[in-house]
This record gives structure tokens, sequence and C-alpha cells, in this order.
């Protein structure tokens, strides 16, 4: 039975495409279902506005009429313009173990992009840095936090088989919370006193959501130097604000502004909704909302989604102001445990930051490259 490779060109072939994950991760117990209706939007130009700035397209492998894996090729502009170098990126793959099915798929991402004038691929890659980066290479235990990305062991061997090597390493850490040292509460203030910072707190969502953009702004600017990152432009900032702000818990959430009102610093966290969207799966509806709920309410681990410093104020001491108070929150709320998203395995002083908690490393993620 040989492999047909075929593109997704219409709305009927990308349900295809979004849907073969939960096939392919059936009762395994690690994965994270995502929204299957957002999955799909986020498919089409009409429905993702990173399309502006990127070009994309999709295919299935199929035996005998059956979909055995997938793949999506990328080509972000904004990024390509930033780093001078005209390299594409594979995403969104996910393959029965079936090497034949891997390799064909690969290769006709490859041969998309080299025809769009690419001199290489690294992946795998989404359309930005809150678009699923990385293939799980450690961790296969572990339960992801909803920011994060499963894949199957044997998804290693597929992609390294077809000549990808290591471009790049995050690592995930596990955190265990305890009491706030009397010594960081005096230093936090010491710190707000010094620079003239006003910490902006919250109670509920309608007070969170109107900073969204501010915080997406100042995103930008911190994260601007990073390997993957890409600008978001007002339109996709209003898309992520509304898919992501919705599942905030805006006690979890730390702004710190100057003394002028700009947003110079933030924090974002959230209690864990990994088993929650797993009950879900895939839908808030008619109980995954219920679901997502009942997690808020006495969670005992957090995911640590995001922090941004605005990088005028990069070696202040802000970076410890926000996590005391965040640890002071969760403290307040029962939380035992906080979930790290990926860390670039170079980035020592983050890295360093962790390790002063009790903590294991227990994730890795890793972004491949290959060269034409």
């Amino acid at each position: 039975m040989s492999i047909t490779i075929r593109e997704c060109t219409g709305a009927s072939d990308l349900k295809t495409f979004a849907r073969l994950p939960y096939r392919i991760y059936r009762n395994n117990r690690y994965w994270i279902p995502p929204l299957l209706q957002d999955e799909i939007k986020s498919l089409s130009a009409t429905g993702n506005p990173a399309f502006a700035q990127c070009e994309a397209a999709f295919w299935l492998a199929e035996r005998q009429g059956r979909p055995v894996g997938r793949i999506a090729a990328i080509i972000n502009k904004e990024y390509n313009k930033k780093t001078g170098e005209a390299m594409g990126r594979f995403s969104r793959f996910e393959c029965e173990q079936d090497p034949e099915a891997a390799t064909h798929l690969l290769q006709t991402a490859e041969a998309w992009l080299r025809a769009k004038g690419m001199i290489g691929v690294h992946g795998p890659l989404g359309f930005n840095n809150l678009d699923g980066q990385g293939l799980l290479v450690e961790g296969f235990d572990q339960l992801p936090s909803i920011a994060s990305t499963y894949h199957l062991p044997y998804y290693q061997k597929l992609i390294e088989d077809n000549g990808y090597e290591k471009e790049n390493d995050w690592v995930e850490f596990r955190l265990t919370i305890g009491e706030v040292p009397e010594k960081a509460l005096k230093l936090n203030e010491s710190i707000k006193l010094r620079y003239k910072l006003k910490l902006i707190t919250f109670s509920d969502t309608k007070q969170l959501v109107p900073y969204a953009p501010k915080v997406f702004r100042l995103l930008n600017e911190a994260f601007a130097e990073l390997p993957y990152v890409s600008p978001f432009s007002e339109e996709m900032i209003a898309f992520y604000s509304k898919k992501y702000f919705k599942f905030l818990n805006p006690r979890f959430v730390k702004l710190i502004e100057d003394e002028q009102g700009n947003l110079v610093a933030f924090i974002v966290s959230v209690p864990s909704l990994s088993s929650a969207m797993q009950k879900a799966n895939g839908s808030l509806f008619p109980f995954g909302w219920w679901h997502i709920l009942q997690a808020f309410k006495k969670p005992e681990v957090a995911d640590l989604f995001l922090t941004g410093i605005d990088p005028k104020m990069q070696g202040q001491g802000v970076p410890a102001v926000l996590i005391t108070e965040l640890q002071k929150t969760m403290l307040e709320n029962g939380v035992r445990y906080v979930e790290t998203t990926g860390i670039f395995e170079t980035n020592h002083k983050a890295i360093t930051t962790w390790k002063n908690y009790e903590h294991i490393q227990h994730k890795r993620r890793r972004c491949y490259r290959k060269l034409f």
C-alpha cells in the first residue's frame, strides 16, 4: 500500500487535518486536545491574521484513502526580514509510526519551500512564538501545560532520519512553591520605591481585558531579539487577546507600570487547565466550559505562560518583583506547583532563577534545522 500526499485545499480537508491528532493520540493520557474550532480557524487566512505576514500550505498523507499523517509548511516573511535568512518552517507534523509517510510529508513540505526560494527549513515552528514551537524529546510521561506541546517518542527518529539536526532546545521546569522569605518581600518594596513602580493587580476579567493590547505590545519589545519571534500586528494582537485572555484567571496576572503609567513588565500565569482540556476533548460545549470553570476554583498546579520586561528595565530586579507577587497570590489560592513554559537552554539567567526553587527539569523541546 503506497502513500499518497494530498494538499488540503478546502474546508473539509482542513477539518480532517485538524482532527487527525485526535485519532493518533486516542487514549494517550498526556496529550492535551486543543479546542478544535480554534485550531481549524487558525489554518485559514479568514480566521488567522498571521496569514498577513505568512504563507502556508497543508498536506495529508494517506494509505488507501485513510489519513496517517499531516504536515504544514510556513514562510514567516517578517521573521525572515528580521534575520536576513530565507528559511521556511515545518509545522503541525503528526504521523503514525510510519517512516515512509513521514519521509513523504517532510519532502513535500521541503519541495514547496524550495520552490518559494527558501534555502532551508526549521521546525516544528508555528506562525509565531505563541503557536506550537518545538518537538518534545524528553518528558513523555509528563502532562504538558496548554501553552506547551506533546508528541509521541518515535517522532524524533522520524524527523532525524530525514536529515534534520538540532538547532535549539527549550527546557521546562516544575517548581514547588514555598513561603516567600521576608527578605524577598523587603527587597520588592525597595525596588518599587527606587524606580517609582506601580504594581497592577486584578480581581475580575473585565478589569484585565483592556490591558491585553499593552501586554502584547510590550511582548513585541521584550522578545524582539529572540529566535523564531516576529512582531505581532495590531490585528494579531486583537486575535490573540481574544483567544487567550478568556482563559486567564485575573488574579494570576501581574503588571508593573512606571511613574508615567507606561507598562514596563508583566507576568501571566493561569491555574492549570491541562486536565480540564482533556475532559473537554476539544470543545467548550456542552460541558467543556464547566470543566474549565472547575479548574479555576481550587488549583494545585499553575502554568506560567509569559513574562515580559521592557528592555530599558532589565537588570533592575523587576522580574523578582513579579515572581514574588505572583508567588504570594499562588500561596493564597492553594497552588503548590508551577509548570514553566519553555526557556532556551542557553538562557542561563532565567534557568538560575528557577533553580532557586525546589525543582525538577522534566521536559525538553527541540527545533530542528535542515539546509537544502
